[in-house]
């Protein structure tokens, strides 16, 4: 609170004030009033004019710096008036109970705001899951039955239920930990089953799933973990690039601190310029462009769990050379000590 911009908000109380001194003053030299009587007046008049102005500033100043500071300080700005003490002052305790009700008022519909996305969010879970049933089970008489359905029926079933996979997945994403169930994973297993997921794919687009140095053991959840390496093996899959011999390879490096998973293809890459927003959510950049199958959620889900478990995903590529997505488990001493 700046005490020039106090002073010009008050230039009516100035105005008043002189005013009253100038009539005063008149007053005084009508009636002949000895000249120390009138330098003492006046002297007098200003201090109680001091006085009345600068007493209310510094009473207030206190309160609206703090208002002002941590208003600005904070990351979630509705909560600062739970870092203020109550005002003094008239106009100040208006302002609080203002606030207070307009906070208290905000909080209301922010939870039934909550309240409702939960409910769509329940719902929208339990509705994958009604329809996961007949789509597993489509996917399975198709594959039962190879003569009735052709191969472009059943990759299309697949494509479907990757998709449903996505959405709840997605709807789950922001209360993950509730669904998480942390343990020692090996990750040789992991691989072999998105491989078994994705196969009637990958030999659909003649694409070698190389496999090599995978018998390792990291801690993290074994379900989500492979769905982020399934989004990643999709993306393979989907940015193909049109060459004799494609190849999806994947491989695992250890240090003494980390383990990592690396998945590297040889498809068409990604454009140095689309490189640092792949992880955003709904980004397609230049290959989704040029494709209709690309929705831009899949890496960002990935990333996301990726957080959310502990771990850190990290991509590399060079435009029609290769594409290396890395990720990173971090050992945890602890769960040594206990075994």
């Amino acid at each position: 609170m700046k005490l020039g911009k106090y002073l010009q908000d008050n230039f009516y109380q100035f105005l008043v004030f002189g005013i009253c001194y100038v009539i005063q003053l008149l007053i005084f030299f009508a009636f002949k009033v000895d000249q120390a009587v009138l330098l003492a007046s006046s002297f007098l008049y200003l201090v109680c004019l001091c006085l009345i102005l600068l007493i209310p500033y510094f009473r207030k100043k206190r309160f609206y710096t703090d208002l002002l500071a941590n208003t600005f300080a904070l990351d979630k700005s509705y909560l600062v008036l739970e870092t203020l003490t109550k005002p003094a002052f008239y106009e100040g305790e208006l302002l609080y109970q203002a606030f207070y009700e307009i906070n208290k008022s905000m909080n209301e519909n922010v939870r039934q705001i909550e309240e409702h996305l939960q409910d769509f969010k329940e719902y929208i879970e339990m509705w994958i899951h009604e329809v996961k049933i007949p789509l597993s089970t489509l996917v399975l008489i198709s594959n039962n039955h190879q003569e009735q359905f052709d191969k472009k029926t059943r990759l299309q079933l697949k494509r479907l239920e990757d998709y449903v996979d996505q959405v709840l997945y997605y709807a789950r994403s922001e209360n993950a930990e509730k669904d998480y169930y942390i343990k020692e994973v090996d990750l040789a297993k992991v691989i072999k089953n998105v491989g078994l997921k994705n196969m009637d794919d990958l030999l659909a687009h003649q694409i070698d799933y190389l496999v090599e140095n995978v018998h390792y053991q990291v801690f993290t959840d074994s379900k989500w973990l492979e769905f982020i390496l399934g989004q990643i093996v999709n993306n393979s899959i989907k940015y193909k690039r049109n060459i004799p011999h494609s190849y999806l390879q994947i491989s695992v490096k250890e240090d003494q601190a980390t383990t990592t998973l690396i998945i590297e293809d040889n498809g068409i890459g990604i454009k140095a310029a689309d490189l640092k927003q792949v992880f955003d959510k709904s980004f397609t950049g230049e290959n989704g462009r040029n494709t209709n199958q690309s929705t831009g959620m899949g890496l960002y889900i990935a990333k996301k769990m990726c957080e959310k478990l502990g771990h850190k995903i990290e991509i590399a590529s060079v435009y029609h050379a290769y594409t290396k997505v890395s990720i990173t488990f971090a050992k945890n001493n602890y769960y040594d000590v206990l075994k």
